[in-house]
């Protein structure tokens, strides 16, 4: 049909399970359509057209100052997908990446040009940070007095993944005895099946384990690829939270990312603060 020049329109959103039955794709289902079908016709270039013309260096209702970013790495998105962007799902992103999708994200409102997200290219690392973004609703869970042996630590986060709940940033401080504290976030509505879940495995961590809860916290990331090959991101980031009094809960770090937890209060103030020390 397409070789006809024919228009073809094709449902989004829906599709088979592995027994033939028709299902939904759930969220972002009609984007995963999309590359899917872009993919499946090596196309050139996928356009999502959706209501934001693009890609931003952070939320503009977050940063007003924030700018549209032209071309971003499949890697960068992922980043932003998975630390509080809104703009594409992580998993339309991950099958993008796996058949070499070039995709646009674009605005369906207007012609404006929107953010290509493709294959990484060396020009890309020039750039050292590509965006900020920030993720609210989270909560902090820490175990104390942990025995610090082997298999505490999986017992602990088995019985977690059993109960369905998904963690994101974990910390175990450096045992100066034999015991220890392990912290891990997650979001706040999974805060109450967490501690239900633990308490009941605290006699096994420890004689003296106990648990702690926090809430009222958010996460606050950095993502660039150029931070491979340049020093000193991390410092210059907590340089200026702390030039402005925000205190840092917890960190993690990965080849692209930094990222932080702070006061939920103190998210977007930390936002605009470290997009402008980045002269994003």
């Amino acid at each position: 049909l397409l070789e006809e020049n024919h228009i073809v329109i094709l449902a989004g959103f829906q599709g088979r399970s592995p027994d033939g039955r028709i299902t939904t794709l759930g969220r972002g289902g009609s984007d995963l359509t999309a590359i899917a079908m872009a993919a499946a016709i090596d196309a050139d270039l996928c356009q999502i057209l959706t209501d934001v013309d693009g890609v931003y260096t952070c939320d503009p209702r977050v940063v007003p100052d924030a700018r549209k970013i032209n071309e971003i790495s499949y890697d960068e998105m992922l980043e932003m997908a998975s630390s509080g962007s809104k703009v594409m799902q992580s998993r339309s992103v991950e099958f993008a990446k796996k058949f070499g999708v070039k995709f646009e994200v674009r605005s369906s409102l207007n012609e404006n040009p929107g953010t290509i997200v493709t294959e990484e290219h060396p020009n890309m690392e020039s750039v050292v940070v590509r965006g900020v973004s920030i993720e609210r609703e989270q909560a902090k869970v820490t175990i104390e007095n942990v025995s610090d042996e082997p298999g505490v630590a999986a017992k602990i986060f088995h019985a977690i993944s059993d109960s369905g709940v998904v963690i994101d940033m974990i910390v175990q401080n450096v045992s100066k005895t034999n015991h220890t504290d392990i912290s891990f976030t997650l979001h706040r509505s999974d805060l109450k099946k967490a501690k239900q879940t633990i308490e009941p495995i605290l006699k096994d961590l420890g004689n003296e384990s106990s648990i702690e809860t926090t809430d009222g916290i958010g996460k606050l990331s950095v993502v660039g690829i150029g931070m491979r090959s340049h020093s000193g991101v991390a410092a210059q980031m907590f340089a200026a939270l702390a030039k402005n009094g925000i205190n840092i809960q917890m960190i993690s770090t990965s080849e692209i990312k930094t990222a932080v937890i702070i006061k939920e209060e103190d998210l977007e103030q930390s936002a605009n603060i470290v997009h402008t020390a980045f002269n994003l």
